[in-house]
């Protein structure tokens, strides 16, 4: 008995420190995991992931909020990181002490022609703890390695969130996009209705062709055709930018507008400088560094695994006997140690396979550190490119708005033909087109870099003028 009261008092003084809800689990979290990593979520509203009522203009701080808390892949990779998260507490069990209980009771029946019916009943208990003292290093290395996991998910974790912003502010500013293409095209066909209402009066009168009169009929049929286009187009952009914040593609979404005439401001930065820094902020490279540093301590676990390992044990078992009226109680303590002499050269094999692991965990990490350069490099040009494109296009829409101006009065006062008209009212429409595609791109390509470079966040969206929240 005394054994036993032995046993437990050990056992408790090693739990105490991590006491658990329940005699048998506990339902305490080591490791607390968030579903929305801190610093994508503005931290002054209480509730951001709240079921929300889509009545009203959404601002793009709004539209990544309702991302971040409702799609799938978010969710997905939060459910990820407590599962490694968990694999951690696993690891740390083993440096627990175990106990494990066994009670059985049997009856018992005897039947004999001289003495009848006999009935006995065996009572057996018996309590057993072990604690693992030295393994060479192998619990070590498999904390380490759950942890090293562990951080590579939440890295990954990161990766995603910024993945899924990312995502995000494209669908915002493609709806926006559209918006300004379908408005375009809507004043180019009403622009195409007047040249054909001139065309048809100047017909009627006697002054115009047949010819003047279908070919601007032609173009105004063509513009209708494309303001039917946009006005899908734009359909499709609400369906994917719901979709992205976890609703039906049939919600009805509605954005604030957007001055698509605002000219941004370019600040040339150093390259080289906006890599280094890509290469210590990036999540996902950090995530395969953490995956190397995994691999490393697993090797470490293997080659553990080969050498022999010692525990303490001690048990007390308690046997009652009925039909002898005997009870048996038999205790021990001893120390045990396992040597692993002869697996037909398994531990061998294992120590290769994991050191081959690491070796391209370590392939894939550099060859990941040379697309994250690669990334910021391609984002930067697209930026820059972008911001030129801007300024070359603003110039053309000017242009263009000129020169159909000056072409519909020509025709209309009877000094111009009707295919310079159409030329010039056709110039135009393109024009308005490129002007927001390279606003659109522009938008992007700002985005894409911050992302590229690891700080796409809560705080560089709140930078931007559509963020202002309504």
């Amino acid at each position: 008995m005394l054994i036993r009261i032995f046993i437990l008092i050990v056992f408790n003084l090693f739990t105490l420190s991590y006491a658990a809800d329940s005699f048998f689990y506990s339902d305490k979290d080591p490791d607390q995991i968030q579903q929305i990593p801190q610093g994508y979520i503005d931290p002054s509203i209480m509730d951001p992931c709240q079921t929300k009522a889509y009545n009203r203009p959404l601002s793009l701080l709004e539209v990544t909020e309702a991302a971040l808390c409702h799609n799938p892949n978010t969710k997905e990779v939060y459910a990820n990181a407590k599962i490694q998260a968990a694999e951690v507490g696993v690891a740390r069990s083993l440096f627990f002490p175990s106990l494990r209980d066994t009670v059985a009771v049997t009856e018992n029946q005897i039947r004999s022609q001289t003495r009848g019916q006999n009935s006995f009943r065996n009572t057996q208990n018996q309590i057993v703890a072990s604690y693992l003292l030295y393994d060479f290093g192998g619990r070590d290395a498999n904390l380490e390695n759950a942890n090293q996991l562990l951080k590579a998910a939440s890295a990954t974790q990161d990766a995603i969130v910024q993945r899924v912003l990312l995502s995000a502010v494209n669908a915002f500013y493609q709806v926006h996009a559209n918006k300004a293409i379908l408005k375009a095209s809507i004043e180019s066909e009403r622009l195409f209705e007047e040249s054909f209402k001139a065309a048809e009066a100047k017909y009627i009168a006697g002054i115009a062709t047949p010819a003047d009169k279908l070919q601007v009929n032609t173009s105004f049929a063509s513009a209708t055709l494309t303001r039917l286009t946009n006005e899908g187009l734009l359909r499709i952009a609400y369906g994917n930018l719901a979709t992205i914040m976890g609703a039906a593609p049939g919600t009805p979404i509605e954005i604030i507008d957007n001055d698509m005439d605002v000219m941004p401001e370019f600040i040339d930065q150093d390259i080289q400088a906006l890599i280094e820094q890509a290469i210590i902020q990036r999540p996902d490279l950090i995530a395969t560094e953490s995956e190397l540093k995994a691999s490393l301590a697993n090797i470490e676990s293997v080659k553990a695994e080969a050498k022999p390992k010692v525990k303490i044990e001690a048990s007390n078992q308690y046997d009652s006997e009925t039909i002898f009226l005997k009870d048996i109680n038999a205790s021990q303590v001893g120390i045990s140690v396992t040597i692993p002499f002869f697996e037909g050269y398994k531990p061998s094999y294992l120590i290769r396979s994991a050191e081959a692991t690491a070796e391209l965990k370590a392939s894939k990490r550099d060859q990941l550190r040379l697309q994250v350069s690669l990334d910021v490099w391609t984002a930067y040009q697209n930026l820059k490119t972008a911001n030129e494109s801007i300024k070359a296009s603003q110039i053309l829409l000017t242009s263009a708005e000129e020169s159909s101006h000056v072409a519909l009065g020509r025709y209309k006062e009877g000094v111009g033909n009707i295919i310079d008209t159409l030329n010039a009212q056709s110039a135009l429409a393109s024009a308005k087109q490129q002007k927001i595609q390279s606003i659109l791109n522009w938008n992007i390509a700002r985005t894409t870099l911050a992302q590229s470079i690891g700080v796409l966040d809560n705080a560089m969206i709140q930078k931007l003028p559509e963020a202002r929240r309504n």
